[in-house]
């Protein structure tokens, strides 16, 4: 090939609608020296058998955003780029059988008339207005979403493709990689049949194949890509009279796209017949044995139907439209659908990888192409996005995905992919992949599991005859079996002493001549002084937050940083990417165990099982023994109380626990924390403590030293917002709740107008008050202040408080 690029700036490796959405937004952004490979034709993968349909409805923020930015982009691609294009916005119906379902319904509503998406509830009388053909006896009422519809996906793709080209950037078709090369200095070879490509960046955009093309990145430092491969079908009807009638009667519109979520499919008119897609429980996992391995090339190809998986589906799809029996099936598409543990997909940096991103694993790559591709440019170009998207990138995963817990998660994820996600509920499908040494003893004690970062932590502690049933955390609300023993487990830290288990608390060790001098350019603030700790912020550029950490200084320059244990991947790329050469970063997570032992009589509880020095202060540290093993001691407590963290080795947690158990201490699990936290106003990370505010924002301007010498990221930023003044401030709340607590992202109302929102909300049990935290208007946020929460479509009067803790205000407990 004559023409054959040797050089790029990006190499995207996959012609679907995410590789050509990812090669279009860079173009836009300026890189038009940017390629994109496909090994046979554009489409060939997932997206040349996706339904297309383009949906806005998330019950995630970040996932919202990236969905409307789709359908906004959609409706003007074909006209931008001049290529005609189906783009039906037919809206939608939702249906929803239960109360349960109409507040998610409302939650939906609220995030989306934040971002300016005019959803609507009807009722069933409403809906059957505009779907002649529903029966509706037995719903509870309706969501209308005007912003729905579907997409012809091969025309998307091209036009994405031609804008790209237009723009100067290339695309070579029936051009297979065949593997990379790291560079010295970080760059990259691709390699493929038709020659090397040498380049500054590579993405990962291979679908269903994204797994085999993550292997080639494994000797430069890469993991597994997390997912498997899921078996979709859907059904094309024939022909129906009536609905040809309809759309002619209603000037060529079609059917609004109907979702019967509790029955777990979705169906919309295409052309003049319907599209059935379901969601059985029933489902099937492909290529996840050696029996049954990945072909070469599966582009353009399908699996034989199996219709008797979606029988059930499909017979009450037909009662409930049955218009639907009077045609025939005209075609079953079945075909692979990847999924991610989680069900959403990898977009963002590649884990442990330089100069190596991954926008893969789409279980709805359609709907969410657009906004893919934008954020994927931003990522590269940038380094950072507009929104907040932890919720899809890669790191949020670490070394617990094996082969079955991928499989296990993505058959369960695609089981209940319109299932509601209650905030007490917790997913059974491969659990138990890291316990702590105390594991054991914690269910002993009625230890009521969840899993964090793959770590099995209790959530809460049951007594004989509490139901832990899965059926008894399907509700919104705050009353549950959990209730009264969350209450107890506060009150205990409260009056008394508790101890939680914590393994997974993310662990690194940073060590070396200058390590002080690194971390003073990296952090927003100060540093400890020896054998103190404190919390440090790292900004990104535009002055956001990055992340938190818990800074130990053991030495002028030693520091073991602390952070939460989903930010491990995360937080740990932060430090490595910017260390210089002579420093020593090492992740020593898995081999400390993490406990913390808190309230007022935790003092009493140590002087009888430690030799530590228990007059030291709060935010100090040391090393002492504890039931007489090797321990770390830190002098603070996430509770807001008198106590320690007792950091030890894996081996000797278990005695530890037992003694501090047997001294008299109250196990407490992570909803009494949480409720605990809230009351003292600290933060959770990727909740309140995201980059979708500025620290000021946050109001975490107290760790901001911006007349230090040195230039952290993000301090021209800060600089220019002090001096502008902050947007918004953050702010906590009083909310005269009902039976729910307000969940993040809840709109905060002030006469009429939407000026907030909440990040994080829970009963406090020591001031037996629901507490939300969150930001609103500068100019609004003032003590006192008379607001509205939105918490599952009911709008509920809340006041704003003084800028200070709701429990012990001069943190005196905590300081005791």
């Amino acid at each position: 090939m004559s023409d054959f690029p040797t050089q790029a700036r990006v190499v995207i490796i996959g012609g679907g609608v995410i590789g050509t959405s990812t090669l279009y937004h860079l173009a836009k952004k300026g890189w038009n020296d940017c390629v994109l490979l496909e090994k046979n034709e554009l489409t060939a993968g997932s997206t040349w058998h996706a339904a297309g349909n383009v949906p806005t409805f998330s019950n995630s923020w970040s996932i919202m955003n990236m969905q409307r930015y789709s359908t906004e982009l959609y409706a003007r691609l074909g006209e931008e780029v001049d290529y005609p294009m189906n783009y039906h916005q037919s809206g939608s119906i939702r249906l929803a059988h239960s109360k349960e379902r109409m507040q998610e319904f409302e939650r939906a509503m609220s995030m989306g008339r934040y971002q300016g998406i005019e959803m609507e509830m009807w009722t069933p009388e409403q809906a059957k207005e505009h779907y002649p053909f529903l029966e509706t006896h037995d719903l509870e009422g309706v969501l209308y979403d005007p912003t729905d519809g579907d997409i012809d996906p091969a025309q998307l793709t091209q036009a994405l493709a031609k804008g790209a080209r237009d723009m100067g950037a290339k695309i070579i078709r029936f051009c297979p990689a065949t593997g990379v090369t790291q560079k010295e200095d970080k760059t990259w070879i691709v390699h493929t049949e038709n020659g090397d490509i040498a380049c500054d960046k590579v993405v990962n955009a291979a679908g269903y194949y994204a797994q085999r093309v993550g292997e080639w990145f494994k000797p430069f430092g890469g993991r597994s890509v997390p997912m498997m491969v899921m078996s979709h079908q859907y059904l094309l009807s024939e022909e129906v009279p009536e609905v040809e009638a309809w759309s002619k009667e209603n000037g060529g519109k079609k059917l609004p796209l109907l979702r019967d979520v509790d029955v777990s499919y979705y169906l919309r008119q295409e052309k003049h017949g319907f599209n059935l897609g379901p969601y059985e429980p029933n489902c099937k996992a492909h290529w996840e044995t050696e029996a049954d391995p990945m072909p070469e090339d599966f582009s353009f190809q399908l699996w034989n139907d199996d219709l008797d998986r979606i029988e059930e589906i499909v017979t009450d799809a037909m009662e409930r439209v049955p218009l639907m029996a009077s045609s025939g099936v005209s075609r079953v598409i079945n075909g692979p659908i990847p999924y991610a543990p989680d069900g959403l997909p990898l977009i963002g940096p590649m884990p442990g990888v330089d100069n190596a991103f991954e926008a893969c694993v789409f279980t709805f790559g359609i709907a969410q192409g657009g906004g893919a591709g934008k954020c994927m440019a931003e990522w590269i170009v940038d380094g950072e996005t507009e929104w907040d998207m932890w919720a899809v990138d890669p790191r949020r995963y670490t070394d617990y995905t094996d082969h079955d817990y991928c499989v296990k998660k993505g058959m369960e994820v695609y089981g209940n992919e319109y299932a509601m996600h209650f905030p007490h509920h917790e997913w059974p499908a491969a659990r138990d992949k890291k316990l702590s040494a105390a594991h054991a003893q914690v269910l002993e004690l009625g230890g009521v599991m969840g899993a964090y970062n793959g770590w099995e932590r209790a959530n809460w502690f049951a007594k004989p005859g509490d139901d832990t049933s899965e059926e008894a955390t399907h509700t919104w609300g705050r009353s549950g079996p959990w209730q009264q023993r969350v209450k107890e487990e506060c009150e205990a830290v409260r009056d008394g002493v508790g101890v939680l288990d914590l393994p997974g608390f993310s662990r690194f060790e940073l060590s070396g001549e200058g390590a002080a001098e690194f971390l003073r350019g990296m952090v927003t603030g100060g540093l400890p002084k020896v054998g103190r700790m404190n919390l440090v912020y790292f900004s990104d550029n535009r002055g956001r937050i990055l992340t938190e950490m818990s800074c130990v200084r053991r030495g002028e320059d030693a520091f073991t940083m602390i952070t939460a244990a989903s930010a491990q991947w995360h937080d740990y790329e932060i430090l490595r990417q910017a260390l210089p050469a002579g420093l020593t970063l090492v992740d020593r997570t898995t081999e400390f165990a993490t406990m913390i032992v808190t309230g007022p009589k935790s003092r009493d509880l140590f002087a009888g099982l430690s030799d530590a020095d228990l007059s030291l202060g709060w935010l100090t540290h040391q090393d002492a023994t504890v039931a007489g093993k090797p321990a770390f001691l830190a002098r603070v407590s996430y509770a807001g109380e008198l106590g320690w963290e007792v950091h030890c080795g894996n081996a000797d947690q278990g005695e530890i626990y037992a003694a501090l158990i047997a001294g008299g201490a109250v196990p407490f699990g992570m909803y009494a924390l949480n409720a605990l936290r809230i009351e003292k106003g600290y933060r959770t990370w990727k909740g309140d403590l995201s980059t979708d505010y500025t620290l000021l924002e946050g109001g975490l301007g107290r760790f901001v030293k911006l007349d230090k010498p040195q230039d952290f990221r993000g301090k021209a930023a800060i600089l220019n917002e002090q001096q502008q003044g902050p947007k918004k401030a953050f702010v906590t709340l009083v909310v005269e709740a009902g039976d729910a607590d307000a969940p993040y992202m809840s709109c905060i109302w002030k006469d009429g107008e939407i000026i907030g929102e909440t990040t994080s909300g829970d009963w406090g049990y020591r001031v037996n008050a629901s507490i939300a935290l969150g930001t609103v208007r500068a100019d609004l946020a003032v003590p006192g202040t008379a607001v509205e929460v939105e918490i599952y479509g009911e709008k509920c009067r809340a006041v704003i408080q003084e800028d200070k803790p709701l429990w012990d205000p001069d943190n005196e407990r905590l300081r005791a």
